[in-house]
C-alpha cells in the first residue's frame, strides 16, 4: 500500500466517522460541476435549450473545441475566415440549436446569472468588462475557450480575470437533480438504484453515478482504507446505517440511498451532498462549501459530469 493510497482515503474515513455526529444546518456553499468524460449512457441528465434541443454543457464544450486554432477576426462569424469572441459563442450555440444575440453585450444578458466562478459549470458564458467587451465559454477547472484578440487564434485559456457577469443559457440541473425521480438506463444493478431512489426520494441516476465512481460497480471492492462494497461504505458507517453486509448490493444501495437522502436534506444541493459523502459533513461546514481537497473536488466534478449537469 503506497502513502498516496492511504492519504487519498483519509478524508473518507473522517467523513464516515463524522456522519455519526449530529450536524447543524449548513449555509450554502460553492458548487463544482465540471464536465468529464464518462456519462452513464442513456441515464444522463440533459438540459433543454431555447430551441427545444436536448443539450448538456459537455456538448457545448465539445462543439467549441472544434474551432480551436481558427484565427481571430473582428466581426467574424465564418470559421473558414475567422471569428471574434461573440461570433464564436453564437456559432457554437447555434450549431446546437440555441440562438443567441450577435454581440457580447447582448449575449451577456441571456439566460440566468451565476453568482461566482466557483459555481460556474461547463457551457456557461463568461463576460468581461463594463460595458461588456469580451465573452468566452467556460469549460471547467478555471479555463475557458475564447477568441481573444487580433493576432491570436481561438484557444483554451485560464480565466485570467474576474468576469463581470456569468450567464447560464442552459437550464441548471445541478441543484435539483438529486431529488428527481428517473430511471438509470442500462447499468449494473439498475433495479436496486431505482427501487432505493423511489423509496427515499433520491434520483436513481445519482446513486448509480456514486456506485460507478466509488467501485466501478464492483460489489466486492475494498479500498486501501477499508471502505467496502458497491457503495464503498466504511464499516462504522454501515453499522450506523443498519447495513449488516456492505458486500450485499441490495443492502449497500439501500444504506447509501438513506445516507444521501440525509445529506441532501442537510446541505440542500447535490454537489454539497456528494462532498459530504466523500469528505464528511464537518468538512463541508468548515469550508462552507466543497472542501479544497483535490480528491473531493475531482469526486464531485466527476459525478456531476456523469449526471450531465449544465
Amino acid at each position: 500500500m503506497s502513502v498516496s493510497d492511504v492519504t487519498s482515503r483519509i478524508s473518507q474515513i473522517q467523513s464516515q466517522l463524522a456522519l455519526l455526529v449530529p450536524m447543524a444546518p449548513s449555509a450554502s456553499g460553492t458548487a463544482f460541476a465540471s464536465a468529464l468524460d464518462g456519462a452513464i449512457g442513456a441515464a444522463d441528465v440533459a438540459s433543454t435549450g431555447a430551441a427545444g434541443s436536448s443539450v448538456a454543457g459537455d456538448q457545448v464544450v465539445a462543439e467549441a473545441r472544434k474551432y480551436l486554432g481558427v484565427p481571430y477576426v473582428w466581426g467574424g462569424t465564418d470559421p473558414n475566415k475567422g471569428l471574434d469572441c461573440s461570433g464564436l459563442v453564437q456559432l457554437v450555440y447555434r450549431n446546437l440549436g440555441i440562438e443567441l444575440p450577435r454581440v457580447s453585450r447582448d449575449q451577456a444578458q441571456e439566460g440566468t446569472e451565476v453568482p461566482s466562478l466557483d459555481q460556474a459549470v461547463p457551457g456557461d458564458l463568461l463576460a468581461f468588462g463594463s460595458p461588456v467587451h469580451h465573452i468566452g465559454i467556460y469549460i471547467g477547472d478555471g479555463k475557458m475557450i475564447e477568441a481573444p484578440r487580433p493576432g491570436l487564434d481561438v484557444r483554451v485559456s485560464e480565466v485570467y480575470e474576474t468576469p463581470s457577469t456569468i450567464r447560464r443559457v442552459l437550464p441548471d440541473a445541478g441543484a435539483t437533480v438529486g431529488r428527481v425521480a428517473a430511471g438509470v438506463g442500462d447499468v449494473p444493478y439498475a433495479d436496486l438504484f431505482e427501487t432505493a431512489g423511489a423509496t427515499y426520494g433520491v434520483d436513481a441516476r445519482l446513486l448509480a453515478a456514486i456506485a460507478r465512481q466509488e467501485s466501478g460497480f464492483d460489489p466486492g471492492a475494498v479500498s486501501p482504507a477499508g471502505a467496502q462494497g458497491l457503495m464503498q461504505l466504511m464499516p462504522g458507517t454501515a453499522d450506523a446505517l443498519g447495513v449488516s453486509n456492505s458486500f450485499d448490493p441490495a443492502q449497500a444501495v439501500d444504506g447509501a440511498a438513506r445516507l444521501i437522502d440525509d445529506l441532501l436534506d442537510r446541505f440542500g444541493s447535490t454537489e454539497l451532498a456528494l462532498a459530504a459523502y466523500n469528505a464528511g459533513p464537518g468538512a463541508v461546514l468548515r469550508y462552507d462549501g466543497v472542501p479544497p481537497y483535490p480528491e473531493t473536488q475531482n469526486y464531485v466534478r466527476s459525478i456531476m459530469a456523469m449526471l450531465g449537469a449544465a
